[in-house]
């Protein structure tokens, strides 16, 4: 599975953005997905995740509440909305997907858990 992160840009606190990662060579109904991020000077870490119905997420406490992870497994396509965001929310996001065969209503948290990654899309919040 390919993935393709798009929608990063430039945005004022308080501002919204919604990231789109479309998915080619394989179908994400299959894939638990996630996003992680990465500041400059920081390790990634995990934002959030979703089931392969979309019937489960998970979100970091720094984003719960502001962010919003959804699905269109038609569109093989997952997205990140992100509302009232904070300068600490710059980064580089990147989607990822991991296979799952059995427990299709569980989500995951680690790098580990993941084996196909995206390239990054920029996020910057400005004060």
């Amino acid at each position: 599975v390919q993935l393709q992160a798009s929608g990063g840009g430039t945005v004022q606190a308080g501002g919204s953005l919604r990231l789109s990662c479309a998915a080619s060579g394989g179908t994400i109904s299959t894939h638990a997905m996630g996003w992680f991020r990465q500041a400059p000077g920081k390790e990634r870490e995990f934002v959030a995740g979703i089931s392969t119905g979309g019937g489960s997420t998970r979100y970091a406490d720094s984003v719960k509440g502001r962010f919003t992870i959804s699905r269109d497994n038609v569109k093989n396509t997952v997205y990140l909305q992100m509302d009232s965001l904070k300068p600490e929310d710059t980064a580089v996001y990147y989607c990822t997907a991991r296979f799952v065969r059995y427990s299709r209503s569980s989500t995951y948290g680690s790098e580990d858990d993941y084996r196909y990654w995206g390239q990054g899309t920029q996020v910057t919040v400005s004060s």
